[in-house]
């Protein structure tokens, strides 16, 4: 599959059916990320309990089969928006979308994970302080130029982290096109690449997926695309507002303080991704054409985070 700049991804055709590989990249790879395993684990666990996920087949962990370790799943069919606009339907079904997106999200907070055998899937701790440190360490190791408000970022953000009330599995990239909805009706079937996942705060996940408002129309072919200066209302799509009073009643939150400080991390956290990707560029293990493109957004994400950052009292 074209688009995904991490885990290359395949389609397997047999004479019975279509499954999906995902399999680690060859080559030098930065620490701890690339972990199919882990995507495995928490799909499996999150299957079992009845979340919309990939039905997960197989795990290999023995690199002489293809190369790399890897592992299969369902192949699960419906539709995918890659415009947060969602152009191709009515405001009413736009709406629906966006609300069952916010639903799923918060089904997935909802589970205790040690009642679903991840109790151990992530580091105790506060989440956002771990994360600070592990993209900025990332971010260090591809590091190809000097964005002044990166560096900005990395002294501000590790000393004004909110304090965590709530532990949960957080999908770490949950956004609109890492979800496969059903044909006809407004409901998630399956959400994608797990490869981020982790034990947290679930306002990261949360917050993150506020980004589709922080993020502008993309041109043609540039990949997934925000809604940021777009009529929200006249596309039927909820405000930021409204997305979050849905959030916080489907998960019994008062509100969602501090919340520039989570949008200022969350640009970050992107910019600091981006960056990862220029770094294989840089060493010739990138696994996506449009890596080139993707470069270009890495300054003006840590601008824009710097600005949040501004607003929270930097």
């Amino acid at each position: 599959f074209k688009g995904g700049q991490s885990n290359p991804t395949y389609r397997l055709d047999t004479p019975g059916r279509r499954y999906v590989l995902r399999r680690k990249p060859f080559g030098k790879l930065l620490p701890s990320a690339h972990a199919v395993d882990r995507e495995f684990r928490v799909i499996s666990a999150l299957y079992n309990v009845g979340f919309p996920v990939a039905t997960p087949y197989a795990l290999c962990s023995d690199d002489s089969v293809i190369g790399s370790m890897f592992y299969v799943m369902e192949m699960v069919t419906g539709r995918i928006f890659w415009d947060g606009a969602l152009p191709t339907l009515e405001p009413k079904q736009r709406r629906e979308i966006y609300e069952a997106e916010i639903a799923t999200l918060a089904k997935l907070h909802s589970y205790d994970p040690a009642a679903i055998g991840l109790e151990t899937y992530g580091k105790p701790g506060n989440y956002f302080a771990r994360q600070i440190e592990r993209w900025s360490k990332q971010y260090r190791a591809s590091e190809t130029e000097k964005i002044e408000t990166m560096e900005s970022l990395m002294e501000y953000l590790p000393r004004t982290v909110p304090a965590q009330d709530r532990v949960s599995v957080v999908h770490g990239d949950y956004r609109l096109d890492n979800m496969i909805f059903s044909a006809d009706v407004p409901q998630v079937k399956a959400v994608l690449d797990w490869e981020l996942s982790t034990l947290g705060d679930p306002l990261a996940d949360f917050t993150y997926f506020l980004m589709i408002w922080e993020m502008p129309p993309a041109t043609q072919g540039a990949g997934s695309s925000g809604i940021k200066g777009l009529d929200h209302a006249a596309l039927g799509i909820p405000s930021v507002k409204d997305a979050a009073a849905l959030y916080c009643t489907l998960t019994g939150r008062a509100g969602i303080p501090e919340i520039d400080w989570y949008m200022a991390y969350n640009m970050f956290r992107i910019a600091a991704i981006l960056q990862g990707i220029a770094g294989r560029v840089r060493d010739g293990t990138a696994a996506s054409t449009q890596a080139l493109e993707t470069i270009k957004r890495i300054r003006p994400l840590a601008d824009a985070a710097w600005s949040f950052a501004q607003k929270a009292g930097a």
